[in-house]
């Protein structure tokens, strides 16, 4: 999280808690249930004020959280929370969220409109869900709650600027020397727990090889689980110094089926608390892979292995750079390098954990001399966004001075001239022809061999080149034509209909430009238009439309990025 500037935020505003929150006839706040308190209650207590809405997604994903920490807090009696509305329909959906989501503390009566709108002009909301913390004067301690208790939960209470800063500066100091501890042991927490609720000490976990897998315990047809139990059981059963920490994401009051539960208590491994808030931190920390595999030095090793067992199973433990390259299909008995610019040597090592496009080609072949400046297009726009990538250029040309020309030309990495891995390679990927493109993923799964295709119709927008990817494509193209007229009849064809068809390269007939992806063709002329061109009319031509969310925010409002703001 970006350190907050805490001076600013306390430069020092400071409320009367009573005027701000009573309105004209009103000196109550209320429940769920309907009962009032007296805002008078309020007095020393450390105040959190709530902004927030029911038709606002990103506050359903946060209030739970919010939730939890204030029963956490509740206990201590000095801390309370008043929800401040933005719903603007009617009283029916306040009543709603206020009660569906469970919220315990207090609210400004829905009715109270002059003072809900007050509260959000006087502390300049301009987008929820937005949490201000009050001290026990009215001084306003941040306003970036919500900041605060995504990153750090509870251990930000109570919520002061020396606290915030220790605490970014402990996260800070955590990245640089990560440990075991630094990574599962919290405030109120040093162990992980074991079969039948036993706890573990974390440190006794320290000095091993220890797989971190996030999962989602209601999910219990996860197809996952099963191999990583087959893997942990077999890994165990050769003596190695390995274990795994699971970390359930699902919310804390998650109802779990007989099934669920029964298959989470029996796991052979260690566990997090269903609901601990180190599992969120964990989970922005790592992006939320599936399996982290953290070192005897307690540094991450590998981000995620999950398709690493997926592809290799026990053959993949320790999970090294050096066991990786060692299956890897670049590697041959000690022809273990692919070379660079200037013929020098990179260790097939490098490029573990990378996606691979293996390029079949040739100088003398016009197709491949064809298809170059679209692959070099495409690999520069991945690269720019994604150093895990490469592209080894596989050569089969006549002798080394035609290679040489021709990997002149490509900012990429290749197999030497004449090595014998290219033979191989061919058989293995069943190369009849070129130019061949197939894609590797970053731990040797094949993941197409027709990622030429790929580039041509799509170019770096293929990228990973995974089959999730390419269905969404395909969805996304769909979702282009979606309203366009399945056949046309045009002035510029009068021989036969134009039918909408999905196309890879072609030129336009009418305007004489490249086209890609759709096309309204003639298959018998061999005839083709852009989508612009046959759907053009007198007054615009028919372009894709951008797909906005359709969202039940109100006028003025706009949801994006996890947050809504006023428009």
């Amino acid at each position: 999280m970006a350190e907050m500037d805490v001076e600013a935020v306390s430069a020092v505003q400071q409320h009367d808690v009573g005027s701000i929150l009573s309105g004209p006839d009103r000196d109550f706040l209320v429940r769920n249930d309907g009962s009032q308190v007296k805002i008078d209650s309020l007095k020393g207590k450390k105040i959190g004020l709530y902004f927030s809405a029911s038709w606002c997604f990103p506050c359903l994903g946060f209030t739970p959280k919010l939730v939890k920490v204030y029963n956490e807090l509740s206990s201590k009696g000095d801390f309370e929370i008043i929800f401040v509305s933005g719903c603007t329909d009617d009283a029916e959906s306040f009543d709603w969220y206020f009660l569906e989501l469970r919220m315990p503390w207090l609210a400004i009566p829905f009715a109270d409109t002059e003072t809900r709108d007050n509260l959000y002009s006087l502390f300049e909301v301009e987008g929820i869900p937005h949490l201000v913390i009050l001290d026990e004067e009215g001084k306003v301690v941040t306003d970036r709650g919500r900041s605060v208790i995504d990153e750090y939960g509870v251990d930000a209470y109570p919520f002061t600027a020396e606290l915030i800063k220790e605490l970014e500066k402990q996260a800070e100091q955590a990245k640089k020397h990560q440990s075991l501890k630094s990574l599962l042991v919290s405030r109120s927490r040093d162990f992980v727990l074991a079969n039948g609720g036993r706890k573990i000490p974390v440190a006794e976990l320290e000095g091993r090889l220890v797989g971190l897998y996030f999962s989602m315990v209601s999910y219990v047809n996860n197809p996952f689980t099963p191999l990583l139990v087959d893997f942990y059981e077999k890994i165990r059963a050769k003596g190695e110094n390995f274990e795994v920490v699971e970390l359930p994401i699902d919310d804390e009051d998650v109802e779990l089926d007989e099934e669920s539960m029964e298959s989470f208590k029996t796991r052979p491994w260690f566990t997090l608390p269903i609901g601990d808030w180190s599992i969120q931190k964990l989970a922005r920390f790592f992006g939320l892979p599936t399996l982290v595999i953290i070192g005897q030095d307690g540094k991450t090793l590998n981000n995620n292995v999950a398709e690493a067992i997926e592809e290799h199973g026990i053959l993949a433990y320790p999970f090294t750079p050096e066991k990786f390259a060692e299956l890897s299909v670049l590697v041959s008995g000690e022809l273990d390098f692919v070379i660079g610019k200037g013929g020098i040597k990179v260790p097939v090592t490098d490029l573990v954990g990378k996606t691979i496009l293996l390029s079949f080609s040739a100088q003398w072949c016009p197709p491949c001399r064809a298809f170059l400046p679209t692959l070099i297009e495409a690999y520069t726009k991945i690269k720019a966004e994604n150093e895990a990538f490469e592209v080894i250029f596989i050569s089969s040309d006549r002798d080394q001075s035609s290679f040489d020309d021709y990997y002149a030309q490509m900012p990429w990495l290749a197999l030497p001239f004449g090595d014998e891995r290219k033979a191989s390679l061919s058989r293995k990927f069943n190369v009849r022809g070129i130019p061949m493109l197939v894609a590797i993923s970053p731990f040797g799964k094949t993941l197409t061999t027709e990622a030429r295709e790929l580039i041509m119709v799509h170019g770096a927008d293929a990228y990973p080149f995974t089959q999730e990817r390419i269905e969404e494509i395909n969805a996304e193209l769909e979702e282009m034509a979606k309203g366009w007229p399945e056949k046309v009849k045009l002035s510029l064809h009068e021989e036969h209909g134009l039918v909408l068809t999905r196309r890879a390269v072609f030129s336009c007939n009418g305007c004489s430009k490249e086209g890609r992806v759709w096309s309204y063709y003639c298959d018998e002329c061999d005839f083709d238009l852009h989508p612009q061109c046959a759907l053009k009319s007198d007054e615009e031509t028919a372009t894709k439309e951008e797909v906005k969310m359709d969202d039940a925010s109100p006028k003025g409002w706009v949801c994006d990025d996890g947050v809504c703001r006023k428009a």
